[in-house]
């Protein structure tokens, strides 16, 4: 048997484990939430927390947090198999435990700090606004993601990886003048150490305004050429040129709006389901939440296929752009080998979960270019 043959096998056999642990980790979540309502835990944990909470204020950053307490430990055992032992058994992470569970624990704290910022502007809207509140609500949610995007590399990605100004002189100033010709205004180009937790590669364009910048991960940066390195930002570039940041700001609008909407025309029913006695009572958080865990299963074909549309454009102007089509075609065999990525999955699950178009796919579009 082939190398590469091996190589596609195993890619194949860690990509149905994520597959595998992705739907049980969807279907886990669904069936704790409805029998956190069902059970009345969600009721009774709503009238204990008013009952010790001297101030108002202090209630729903009380429920959120013995939400997020609860969530984590029940969830302990499928994160823990997902994020750590299987990267560890395919050989694609070089993280400790200790490391890990300081990861885990800053995820904690942040997921729960940015998750309280809109659940409380929910509630403080909910109350003041009672027919129009959806539509209010929906608004801030957006603009609240906004300003994640510009804030994440500056105080986001700090907490997780350390990155410094790319020292390969060369290579910054190759992506610095293809920035220039794309007519993409960046701050720098920065490597980040990605390879202390991970052996996979990646690049990114983060940032919004003067936050806009290149991040290396340095397990790209020092196994990639310079041609293959500027092809990956070159698409990179072309999602700004073609404004899909926007389009798939518009998409994640509508997709907003559209589940705030569903439970304001149906909350009803679904609260007297469950015994609830309103949305304004923090006891309906995980119904919320429930509401839009089942919005997004139904949704997330739909935004998986516009995305893979854009990337597709992406890749296209790229190539275009740069006219390296080798370097394409070797980037994309060199990243399907180093992240095990799934080169030609079932159709069902290219439909469901892919972003991107497979390997496969990218490649021979490029041959055809």
């Amino acid at each position: 048997m082939s190398s590469p043959l091996k190589a596609q096998n195993r890619a194949k056999v860690y990509s149905n484990f994520k597959y595998a642990l992705a739907i049980i980790d969807t279907i886990y979540l669904v069936v704790l939430l409805v029998a956190f309502l069902a059970s009345g835990l969600a009721l009774s944990l709503s009238s204990w927390i008013g009952a010790i909470s001297v101030n108002k204020l202090f209630a729903v950053p009380l429920y959120l947090l013995a939400i997020f307490f609860l969530y984590y430990v029940l969830s302990l055992p499928l994160n823990y198999c997902r994020s750590y032992t299987l990267e560890h058994k395919f050989s694609l992470s070089t993280q400790k435990i200790s490391d890990w569970a300081l990861d885990q624990v800053k995820g904690g704290v942040l997921s729960f700090i940015v998750t309280l910022i809109p659940v409380a502007a929910f509630y403080f809207i909910l109350q003041r606004f009672t027919h129009t509140w959806w539509m209010m609500i929906s608004i801030f949610w957006i603009f609240f993601s906004l300003i994640l995007a510009r804030l994440t590399p500056v105080l986001i990605i700090p907490l997780f990886f350390k990155y410094k100004k790319l020292e390969d002189e060369a290579l910054r100033g190759r992506i610095l003048d293809l920035a220039r010709k794309m007519k993409v205004r960046i701050l720098d180009v920065f490597e980040i150490d990605f390879s202390k937790k991970s052996l996979k590669a990646n690049a990114a364009f983060v940032g919004l305004g003067n936050t806009r910048r290149v991040l290396l991960a340095d397990t790209l940066k020092n196994k990639y050429t310079h041609d293959e390195i500027e092809v990956i930002l070159a698409h990179e570039f072309a999602h700004y040129k073609l404004k899909h940041l926007i389009k798939l700001l518009l998409v994640n609008s509508v997709v907003i709006i559209a589940g705030f909407y569903l439970v304001y025309k149906s909350s009803v029913a679904a609260l007297r389901l469950f015994n609830l006695p309103g949305l304004s009572d923090i006891s309906s958080l995980p119904l919320v939440a429930l509401y839009f865990v089942m919005f997004s299963i139904i949704t997330q074909p739909l935004e998986a296929w516009i995305s893979r549309i854009l990337e597709k454009n992406a890749d296209r102007m790229a190539l275009k752009i740069t006219g390296l089509k080798d370097a394409f075609i070797s980037m994309m065999d060199k990243l399907s080998e180093q992240n095990l990525a799934d080169r030609s999955p079932h159709p069902l699950i290219k439909f469901y979960y892919f972003d991107h178009p497979p390997i496969d796919e990218r490649i021979a579009m490029a041959r055809e270019e």
